[in-house]
């Protein structure tokens, strides 16, 4: 599904405007000349390769995304991309239009976030046709990994061995360089001793020693990385993932983190999209504080979508506390997303709970509450270092499931219920979905995989043979069955509702903290939603808010139950953890 678009081979003026000011703000004016005849050479070559233009909105109530490895369902004899093909079309259709697959390319670690070849499938996956033949049924997400390259990469060969071009790729610093003022994500050291043709040299790496940041200071990486876009945007990619990109950009004396050039860099790939392919969407993955998360909204001009990172820890800690008040009071204070612009909401992930999205919002003895429930439940916490040299919780490694076995009166029989209601919530939120494979599927904790890989975020990236998947969730004893089924039947009422459009205004209700309440509104004021959850194991009776039409004619319309309620009803009862969707009618 290519989505390059043309204007008889010329390049707007509004784009050689922006792209000039971001190159002169990158790279100093004395490169901008070049800089630019190279990127509109470039572009061009792109626009005449396929003319194809994109008409109508960028997303709608129907966009669904699945998140899973290539190779989370595996089945032998067959390629995972095939597998994976099979059991979208057979099981999926119609519940989700797009996946995001994750890195699906050669890597070296981190079940793909440390790229060989970016430019290849991984052979274990499948090939460019795997890709192809999904993109055709489901709108495709692509990771581009924009940080850092493995250490098996050829950049970083070169680099090695003193080499164009990649000699010139990476950041070498001295040893006795004072990094303590970085912001990292991890408890590794900032500076990576590798050997060289000259010797031991310390190279930059955010993330650890087989992740090595590359150089954008340099702009022959930012073409490198442009190329990159390209192609995954003609093989069919409708959404770009931006990976770790807060990290991008270094500057001596500075956090390192969202500074100013990283933003401008995420600004060009956006006017670079809109211009070559302007039905593509640009998202960015920035596990940080709220306020620094939503910047890379920029003014409408930067990333299309932002990960919601705060929402998994605050819903996580309102139904374990069975209290909504930092929920609620977040999502109040949650600024509407801008112009063409809106959330990715999601619960899980590959990675695990980030905590940091949640400073600011939760007290620190929360936290920890928080913290020490989930190693209780068999989780793990992964640390990170900050400034002082202190070590802080940074995410918590456990499967979505599991982390719901319980609250903080401890074990109990609610934890399908509670799993159900955290996805109610989340799918009827302002933005769009995403659900992890594992969430789908209910998986449990994978401490087999843990031992096997000694990563703890492996505990939620279990590898399913896909008869043993089948077998589970056509199984109506087990959890897994009913759980599947029944999200899948939420997301099918979720796409036919225009209230929950992406961009659908959305209010939120202060009715008792034993409930998460909110409206959404449709764009043309058609339709309006109230979203109850009794977040809380015990059963609420919750006075209905005043009913929005006019008089005393209107009734509400329970879309979960598919019930109505008398125009009289003036109050819902409301059993543990039960969620509904009401709609309200003339």
């Amino acid at each position: 599904m290519s989505k390059i678009k043309s204007e008889q081979n010329e390049l707007p003026h509004w784009f050689t405007q922006k792209a000039e000011s971001r190159l002169h703000l990158l790279y100093g004016e004395h490169l901008v000349e070049q800089l630019m005849e190279r990127l509109i050479s470039r572009l061009k070559i792109e626009q005449a390769k396929n003319p194809e233009t994109h008409t109508g909105n960028l997303w709608s109530e129907k966009d669904i995304i699945l998140i899973t490895y290539g190779d989370s369902i595996q089945q032998a004899n067959e390629r995972p991309l095939q597998t994976l093909y099979e059991f979208l079309s057979l099981h999926l259709r119609g519940s989700i239009n797009s996946v995001h697959i994750l890195p699906y390319f050669p890597y070296s670690s981190d079940d793909g976030f440390s790229v060989i070849d970016y430019k290849t499938v991984n052979p274990a996956l499948g090939d460019w046709s795997d890709i192809e033949r999904i993109d055709k049924d489901f709108c495709l997400m692509t990771d581009l990994v924009i940080n850092h390259v493995s250490r098996d990469n050829l950049w970083f060969i070169q680099y090695l061995s003193k080499q164009q071009p990649g000699s010139d790729y990476f950041i070498e610093k001295p040893e006795e360089t004072d990094t303590s003022m970085v912001v990292r994500p991890r408890s590794t050291p900032v500076l990576m001793p590798v050997r060289t043709l000259d010797g031991v040299k310390h190279v930059w790496a955010t993330f650890g020693e087989d992740q090595i940041d590359v150089n954008f200071a340099n702009p022959d990486v930012l073409f490198e990385f442009i190329d990159i876009l390209l192609l995954y945007i003609s093989k069919g990619s409708r959404f770009i993932r931006l990976d770790a990109v807060a990290f991008l950009w270094k500057k001596s004396g500075t956090r390192c983190i969202n500074l100013r050039e990283t933003h401008e860099v995420v600004k060009l790939l956006r006017d670079i999209v809109d211009v070559i392919a302007p039905g593509t969407i640009l998202i960015t993955e920035t596990n940080v504080p709220n306020g620094e998360n939503i910047s890379y909204f920029g003014n409408s001009d930067e990333a299309h979508m932002v990960y919601q990172f705060t929402l998994p820890p605050l819903l996580l800690h309102a139904l374990h506390h069975g209290n909504s008040h930092y929920l609620s009071k977040w999502t109040k204070d949650t600024p509407r997303s801008p112009k063409n612009c809106t959330y990715l909401n999601f619960l899980a992930s590959h990675d695990g709970i980030g905590l940091r999205p949640a400073e600011g919002i939760l007290p620190q003895q929360e936290v920890q509450t928080l913290v020490d429930a989930m190693h209780e439940y068999n989780g793990y916490v992964s640390m990170r270092t900050d400034q002082f040299g202190k070590e802080s919780p940074y995410e918590i490694n456990i499967a979505l499931f599991d982390a719901l076995k319980g609250t903080n009166q401890g074990l109990d029989n609610y934890q399908a219920s509670r799993f159900i209601c955290a996805h109610a919530i989340m799918i009827a939120l302002q933005g769009i979905p995403a659900l992890y494979i594992h969430s789908l599927t209910a998986t449990m904790n994978d401490h087999h995989g843990v031992e096997q890989s000694g990563r703890t975020r492996s505990i939620n990236r279990r590898k399913w043979q896909y008869d043993e998947l089948l077998e589970l969730l056509n199984n109506p004893e087990l959890p897994h069955a009913d759980i599947f089924h029944e999200l899948k039947r939420l997301l099918n009422i979720r796409s036919k509702q225009a209230a929950f459009h992406p961009n659908a205004d959305q209010e939120t209700l202060s009715l008792n903290d034993k409930v998460f309440a909110f409206w959404r509104t449709s764009l043309d004021q058609h339709q309006r939603i109230l979203v109850i959850s009794n977040i809380s194991n015990e059963t609420q009776t919750i006075p209905l808010p005043a009913h929005p039409t006019i008089a005393d004619s209107g009734v509400w319309r329970d879309l979960i139950e598919r019930t109505a309620l008398s125009k009289s009803t003036q109050e819902i009862k409301l059993y543990p953890y039960q969620c509904t969707w009401l709609e309200a009618l003339d």
